[in-house]
C-alpha cells in the first residue's frame, strides 16, 4: 500500500464514504487498516494531540468516536494523503 497512491486514496475514500453512508463499523474497520498500513497509530496520535490510546479504541469494534476526533483524524489524513475529500449530495434510489 505504501507504494501504491491510487489504493491508498482508494482506501481512504471508501472508508469516508462508508462513515457517511452509516455503515459505521465498515467505515471505522477501513480506516483502522489505512492508518497501520501508512501513518501508524503512534505518530497519528502525537500529529492530532490525542492520548496514544485513544485512536486505537475509537476505531476498535467497540469504539464510538467523537465527532471532533473522528474529523480531525480524517482532516489530518487528507492533508498527509494530498487529498481533500468533498461530500456532494445526490439523489436517493428508490
Amino acid at each position: 500500500m505504501r507504494r501504491d497512491a491510487a489504493f491508498r486514496k482508494g482506501l481512504l475514500r471508501d472508508a469516508v464514504e462508508s462513515l457517511v453512508a452509516g455503515e459505521v463499523a465498515l467505515g471505522k474497520e477501513l480506516l483502522r487498516d489505512y492508518i497501520n498500513a501508512t501513518v501508524g497509530f503512534p505518530k497519528l496520535s502525537a500529529e492530532t494531540k490525542l492520548h496514544v490510546k485513544t485512536p486505537h479504541q475509537m476505531f476498535g469494534p467497540k469504539g464510538n468516536p467523537t465527532a471532533s476526533n473522528l474529523f480531525g483524524i480524517v482532516a489530518y489524513l487528507q492533508r498527509r494523503e494530498g487529498v481533500r475529500l468533498q461530500v456532494r449530495t445526490s439523489r436517493a434510489v428508490a
